[in-house]
């Protein structure tokens, strides 16, 4: 699609910067050094990522279905459904295999290995919703391309799933407080920052519930939704009880880290 990677970057800067402010404007929790310490390896994560994904995938995802989709593969160019069904449906398939590899990076050990780079952000904010280790973001490219292969999902329906998926993920993660009415009402919906806090939470019971990043329906169909963690809202610890030290937010430990052991 011409203009596709322009078009999200414009999205994803929108989307930063409009939820930047809002933390600003209405937080959840005030950490007067947390920008200095925590940013400049959570965003070195992200441009190591997009870099890798450049690499492996110069099309991009959206360039993957559209050659799916050219060829006729996939359940979703059977013909079964018409097109302007087969596009929200897509999306949706997308958005469950996304919260499955998510229970699947928790459960087996070498890949929470990876994954809990994510976690160990002793804070949360925009940022974090893009802090992945690239080894992880590299999975996530075949995951998400064999899954496009095996459904055939449309190239407009990957491109909203893309867009979707990244400004869900920094809403969710956001350092913002929400009316409880309003919080309340979304979570039914989508993935709230409030819904997903919970996920983060230092606590193991919490941190292996509430998988969503977008849709909050997959986590009340299989009952892996918590409506708030063991602390409580305002008391919750956030991050990994074994890699909270200042160091360990550094580019060169965060990379390195799915290959160390926790001290002591």
């Amino acid at each position: 699609m011409t203009g596709e990677p322009l078009l999200r970057a414009g999205i994803f800067l929108g989307v930063f910067l409009v939820l930047a402010l809002a933390e600003l404007a209405s937080p959840f929790r005030t950490s007067p050094d947390g920008k200095a310490r925590r940013w400049p390896g959570n965003l070195g994560l992200f441009v190591a990522g997009i870099l890798l994904g450049r690499v492996a995938l110069p099309a991009g995802a959206v360039g993957f279905a559209a050659y799916i989709e050219m060829q006729g593969f996939g359940l979703l160019n059977l013909g079964l459904l018409p097109f302007w069904l087969a596009v929200p449906v897509a999306v949706v398939l997308l958005d469950l295999a996304i919260y499955a590899q998510h229970v699947v990076f928790h459960h087996v050990p070498v890949l929470w290995r990876l994954h809990r780079v994510h976690h160990a952000d002793t804070e949360l904010d925009v940022t974090t919703g893009i802090r992945f280790h690239p080894l992880e973001i590299g999975l996530s490219i075949l995951i998400k391309l064999a899954v496009i292969a095996l459904l055939g999902a449309p190239a407009i329906a990957v491109l909203i799933f893309e867009v979707l998926l990244n400004a869900g993920a920094m809403f969710s993660h956001a350092n913002l407080k929400l009316p409880e009415s309003v919080e309340r009402q979304l979570s039914w919906l989508i993935v709230t920052p409030g819904m997903h806090r919970v996920h983060h939470s230092a606590e193991r019971i919490d941190t292996d519930s509430n998988y969503g990043f977008n849709l909050a329906i997959w986590d009340r169909i299989f009952r892996t939704f918590r409506p708030e963690p063991v602390p409580g809202a305002e008391n919750v610890v956030l991050g990994l009880a074994e890699w909270r030290e200042p160091g360990e937010q550094r580019l060169d430990r965060l990379i390195t880290q799915p290959f160390r052991n926790p001290k002591g």
